[in-house]
């Protein structure tokens, strides 16, 4: 075990080496190509009908006149799909035009492609779309009573817990213990979250090139080229091989890129005009062109002694996964398996139910349904504090798991888990002291707004922790494809398909190849679906573990070739981690030896002010404690710490996506809130090494812990300065001052 606190030297790139981005300085001096930035010759530019409704039956759809405009070459409808109607990235009930109606204000009902983008976006004014308006379901728990949404249910026969009422995607059940015990002391809460966006900079895009014998070459910026692949393929009536997908410059992504955006409607126009065809969405498009994070109501009830020790905890989670499944089934699950928090708990009852609406649609963002329990889970820890008069702190470290413990599933905790060890490193470290007043405006709540000038500011001291799986779960077939190839001059190139989203794991990649092959002259090729097997997805924070592993053991491979008196040597390894089953859907229990492979845990405490008088907050400090089993890259680990406090922290005070009657009012970073530079505070990160036996090189994933942990932690601190509930989030200034 060990706790790494001091810079360290910068090293050229192996394991361990604080080693700095490939795509640091290209980024900042503005000089990285990303999807938006591609061109090529002769090519159209796509534009995308959609609906301005969020429930409606489609009448007709004219595009008479939009074909006859200037410079237009296609306007494409449902009828034009070639092959599969529909898609999704783990259930096809999403059309790729609509078909009949749409369920969600932006659904996508025909594409246009022109010369020019201003003649594509005034063509698609001219499609004239007929809709019969309907009354859209935007309440969740309103939808487990209302009409259903789909046909039959699209997520039924999957091995999930049957539930007849309507609209459900999916009910998790987990029954641990007895559930009825009773407590010496018990605290209840209610919780809410609202609807996060990825926030990411750069929006969807990306151009498709036809090959001219029917196939089609697909560029854009995603998450899983091959399960784009998967989707695509059958849509465009094409065998997988004729799809190749090829990853471009990625702005970011957090989740929202896992689902198709505008790859299927660009690959489209381009077979049918056999011209490349260019898509870029604007900001307005963006929001409604990907999913979001679930919006969440919570009701908790934590039992224990009067010595601290849980005896039971209870939840049940409601969460909006809008108009489409896409993978609100894995959320749920993991709303439930992880809403106690990595406590030793030996009776728990936890339900999550993840419904259909006409909201936005809902899927993966960065910690998807640990985020959610573990603002309502470590709020009740506080609450319960409180009332027994018990330090925070302490009363985490009662209660903290360890190996050898068992989690609610049933599933026994193995491998590194170092809980209270994080939990102490965080605790240790030293906040900033009170700044005076009278003091610079910039620095006081609401900043140069602020018109009480500090005295009605309030400090006060959070602290949270939380934990997330790594890796997929449940059974999932999981791999990663990693090929090399040495060539005679010393030199090789490494081919992997894991997409390279901001997050580094193309330099993880490089930093296992040269310590494994001894030697600089690494080269890594550019992603594609054409050069490798798949990486799989660039998220659930999988990638280190996964691609590194690939990476190694294909190294290995390659080097005992070159041994065996091969000159040149080209050779693909697919690593699998260790096998996972589903949950039982009766009770939420193990039904082999695990239902995850690994987990990892972050600590956090937070300094805020709030000005009592006005509802303004700052976050003062944060300190950050997290479990990486081993740093490959130390400050690439710090960095991925500091942006997921910053994307919690932003759910916790401005974050939130605003409907009415399922329509977004704030589709853009005009109303949209997100962290600048000015609202992030100073931070200290700790990276708590407890090396994972079955790691590569011990190492874990880390992308997701912090932003599980962040929104909690920042809360608690609100909470102390203000002496306010709190129990929804983001935090408004009426709830800061008690309206």
């Amino acid at each position: 075990m060990s706790v790494l606190l001091t810079p360290g030297k910068l090293g050229v790139g192996r394991i361990g080496d604080r080693a700095l981005r490939s795509d640091g300085t290209p980024k900042v001096q503005g000089q990285f190509a990303f999807a938006s930035d591609l061109i090529a010759p002769g090519m159209l530019w796509g534009h995308t009908v959609r609906s301005p409704h969020a429930h409606a039956e489609i009448v007709e759809v004219d595009i008479s006149e939009a074909v006859a405009m200037p410079g237009v070459h296609a306007v494409l409808t449902h009828t034009d799909v070639p092959g599969a109607k529909t898609y999704g990235l783990e259930f096809a009930d999403q059309p790729v035009l609509a078909i009949d109606r749409v369920r969600y204000f932006g659904e996508a009902v025909a594409l246009v492609a022109a010369e020019h983008p201003e003649q594509a976006r005034r063509a698609a004014e001219r499609v004239k779309v007929t809709y019969r308006e309907l009354e859209p379901i935007t309440d969740m728990e309103r939808a487990l009573e209302s009409v259903p949404l789909h046909a039959g249910k699209p997520t039924a026969g999957h091995g999930y817990r049957d539930d007849d009422r309507p609209n459900v995607v999916r009910h998790v059940v987990i029954r641990h213990g007895d559930p009825d015990v009773e407590g010496d002391i018990t605290v209840t809460g209610t919780y809410e979250l609202g609807i996060q966006d990825q926030a990411f900079l750069g929006p969807e895009s990306g151009l498709a090139v036809p090959d001219g014998e029917g196939g089609i070459d697909i560029y854009a910026a995603t998450q899983w080229l091959h399960v784009d692949r998967r989707q695509i393929a059958p849509c465009l009536n094409l065998p997988e091989q004729q799809v190749r997908l090829h990853l471009a410059g990625v702005g970011g992504a957090f989740g929202g890129r896992e689902d198709l955006s505008m790859q299927i409607h660009a690959a489209l126009l381009a077979l049918h005009t056999n011209r490349p065809v260019k898509i870029v969405y604007n900001r307005e498009e963006s929001f409604i062109g990907h999913v979001h994070r679930h919006p969440a109501r919570i009701w908790a009830e934590h039992r224990a002694t009067r010595e601290g020790r849980l005896v039971c905890v209870k939840m049940r989670i409601l969460l909006d996964g809008g108009a489409y499944a896409s993978s609100s089934t894995a959320v749920a699950a993991n709303a439930a398996s992880f809403a106690i928090g990595p406590y030793a708990v030996a009776n728990a009852l936890l339900e999550a139910t993840a419904v259909y609406t006409n909201n936005p649609p809902c899927g993966a963002m960065r910690g998807f349904g640990a985020v959610q329990t573990c603002f309502a889970g470590e709020a009740q820890m506080d609450k319960l504090a409180e009332e027994l008069g018990i330090d925070p702190v302490e009363l985490r470290l009662l209660n903290a798991a360890a190996p050898g413990d068992v989690l609610p599933t049933g599933q026994r905790i193995e491998g590194s888990f170092p809980v209270a060890e994080t939990i102490r490193a965080a605790a240790a470290l030293e906040p900033p002291a009170p700044e005076p007043l009278p003091r610079d405006p910039l620095r006081l709540p609401g900043g140069a707004g602020n018109t009480t000038r500090g005295e009605g500011v309030k400090r006060g001291v959070g602290f949270a922790v939380g934990f997330k799986n790594i890796m997929f779960s449940e059974g999932f077939d999981d791999s990663t494809a990693a090929r090399v190839k040495l060539f005679a001059d010393g030199s090789a190139e490494v081919h992997c398909a894991s997409a390279e989203v901001g997050q580094g794991v193309s330099d993880v990649i490089l930093q296992v190849a040269r310590t494994e092959l001894g030697s600089d002259l690494v080269r890594l090729a550019p992603q594609s679906t054409a050069t490798v097997g798949s990486g799989g997805s660039t998220s659930a924070s999988r990638q280190t573990w996964m691609a590194a592993s690939a990476v190694r053991d294909a190294c290995r491979a390659a080097i005992e070739r070159r041994d065996a008196g091969e000159s040149e040597v080209d050779v693909e390894i697919v690593y699998r981690h260790a096998e996972t089953t589903p949950l039982a859907p009766e009770n939420g229990q193990i039904t082999g030896e695990r239902a995850h492979v690994a987990f990892s845990v972050c600590a956090m405490k937070v300094v805020a002010e709030v000005d009592v008088e006005l509802g303004l907050t700052r976050i003062v400090w944060i300190g950050a404690a997290q479990d990486v089993g081993r740093a490959i890259n130390p400050l690439a680990a710090e960095g991925q710490v500091q942006g997921g406090a910053a994307q919690g922290m932003g759910l916790a005070v401005m974050e939130e996506i605003q409907t009415r009657n399922g329509l977004i009012t704030n589709a853009s970073f005009t109303d949209y809130l997100i962290p600048t530079a000015l609202d992030m505070p100073a931070m200290d990160v700790v990276l708590v090494e407890d090396p994972d036996p079955d790691g590569p090189f011990g190492a874990k994933g880390i992308g997701e812990p912090p932003t599980v942990t962040a929104t909690a932690a920042v809360a608690s601190a609100l909470r102390a300065a203000s002496g306010q509930a709190l129990t929804r989030v983001p935090v408004t200034p009426e709830a800061l001052i008690g309206l």
